[in-house]
């Protein structure tokens, strides 16, 4: 099975996930970009690499290594890289090294040469199989754990890990992205399982059934009496977007072309941005001093991207407190579209400049 990549996409889509593994607070994830590097002496490549994203000389960066199969020469490997990196880049935070096992009995310590670093404050060492009662009540640990669940378990564990997202958590983004994960671990687990068979276990097919999705689609099939199929489905896509859906699904569910979506997506994405500057412009009273600052905060480590800064925006206006600003960034946002009227340039420093001036 291909764990590196299986925990590259977990640890690249959820780093939350890492820093309770680490037992430190999820929301440190928040500052920190997890990436790669490639140390070019020897060709060397650090597969996870948590750096932080501020300048923080206390905030450690972490390098992540997952072994899943007994390597004698793991450790001359892993310090080797460490010091190249920091040889190579001398980064301005003090480093922590972390290795993921799914068990003691794979690990290999050449006490001989790396007993006094293993013991070091600054190397943790984790072993999945004893987290316990942690990996019961934690979504993440738990699809932590089943990437090395046995075959004949594994099902069930899945199905519970659906089951616990959906009661726990409550933005349906995340949801659908790790039941996604879950999905593509499975599938790596059981190679044989045909896609219906693994769709059927957790009932991803009933994403069709889904109350946004029906109604984003009977609105496109009533437009569609006058305005034709594909327009119906074009009109479709905005809700499906908030919704939380991803374009390639999108594009499967409507039976579209992924560059129609690409682009229906981005005009809405530059509308929802646009219509939202609107909304603070012309109802500041929607926004208090607490809000404005969260987005100040929200908005500072995006990249200038109109496609994530709307998933950013969308994302904080569905938060419960948020429910009056988001029903009337639709209503803008509908007149934008109707109207194709976007007057002022959309972008990271506009609506910048506008949280600051309201």
């Amino acid at each position: 099975m291909k764990t590196d990549t299986i925990f590259y996409t977990l640890f690249q889509t959820f780093p939350s996930i890492f820093f309770e593994l680490i037992n430190r607070s999820p929301a440190e994830a928040a500052t920190y970009e997890f990436t790669s590097r490639e140390v070019k002496q020897l060709a060397f490549r650090l597969d996870g690499l948590f750096l932080p994203t501020n300048n923080d000389s206390q905030q450690p960066f972490y390098l992540l290594e997952v072994q899943f199969q007994p390597d004698d020469d793991l450790y001359y490997r892993l310090f080797a890289e460490l010091f190249l990196y920091l040889r190579q880049y001398k980064p301005p935070h003090p480093w922590q090294v972390v290795v993921i096992y799914p068990s003691r009995s794979i690990e290999r310590e050449q006490p001989l040469h790396f007993a006094e670093q293993l013991a070091l404050t600054r190397v943790r060492r984790i072993y999945l199989d004893e987290f316990g009662e942690l990996a019961e009540s934690s979504v993440g640990i738990g699809v932590v754990k089943l990437v090395m669940e046995a075959e004949d378990t594994a099902p069930q564990l899945a199905q519970r890990l659906v089951q616990q997202a959906r009661e726990q958590l409550t933005d349906e983004v995340i949801i659908r992205d790790l039941i996604k994960l879950i999905e593509t671990i499975i599938v790596y687990k059981l190679p044989h399982k045909s896609r219906e068979e693994i769709e059927a276990m957790f009932s991803l097919s009933d994403l069709k059934q889904t109350r946004v999705y029906q109604e984003a689609l009977e609105e496109g099939k009533q437009e569609g009496k006058q305005e034709g199929e594909q327009e119906a489905k074009l009109k479709a896509i905005p809700r499906m977007i908030e919704f939380g859906l991803g374009l390639d699904a999108i594009a499967q569910l409507l039976d579209l072309q992924p560059s129609v979506v690409e682009a229906a997506a981005q005009s809405f994405y530059t509308q929802n941005v646009a219509a939202f500057i609107q909304l603070l412009h012309n109802q500041k009273a929607l926004f208090s001093a607490e809000k404005l600052a969260e987005l100040r905060e929200l908005i500072a480590p995006l990249p200038d991207d109109i496609a994530e800064l709307s998933k950013a925006l969308t994302s904080w206006c569905k938060q419960p407190d948020n429910s009056s600003i988001l029903e009337n960034l639709r209503q803008l946002r509908q007149n934008l579209a109707e109207n194709q009227n976007i007057e002022a340039q959309v972008n990271k420093q506009s609506l910048i400049n506008f949280l600051q001036s309201t």
